[in-house]
């Protein structure tokens, strides 16, 4: 069995990558919660966040789902439908949890909202097991 450990390096949560995107997660339940207020360095069109880091928003929340409960899996498909343009300097919450699976394949959604309530974007995923790893450490909340 292999240990898989937080080598406190990830883009999109560690707050010790000095180019990433530094943000937090929280568990209430079956849903895993992150926060994040993009800035100027983050925007694609001017004034509005990059429609790749809003993917990176929403891959991750996921992946933070799994982390938390000691499962290791890789990102195998997702696909994101984008609804709103998101603002530079408007802060926002990402919600995601599991939607179903099977022995290595894990199934899981996320939305990316606004203060308003609006979506900004959703989006659908699978997961893989990485077989043989267990989590060593708590993960990045």
């Amino acid at each position: 069995m292999v240990a898989i450990r937080d080598d406190r390096m990830c883009f999109a949560c560690s707050p010790h990558n000095p180019i990433g995107l530094k943000m937090s997660f929280s568990q209430d339940g079956d849903l895993c919660f992150g926060h994040f207020t993009p800035g100027e360095n983050h925007q694609g069109w001017s004034g509005y966040l990059h429609g790749g880091l809003v993917a990176t928003l929403l891959d991750e929340a996921m992946a933070q789902w799994l982390w938390s409960r000691g499962i290791v899996a890789m990102t195998a498909e997702m696909t994101v439908r984008y609804s709103r343009a998101i603002p530079i300097g408007v802060p926002v919450k990402v919600a995601a949890r599991l939607t179903g699976g099977r022995k290595r394949l894990l199934q899981l959604e996320a939305e990316v909202t606004l203060p308003d309530g609006s979506v900004g974007a959703r989006a659908t995923a699978k997961f893989l097991r990485v077989p043989g790893t267990t989590v060593q450490g708590p993960p990045i909340l």
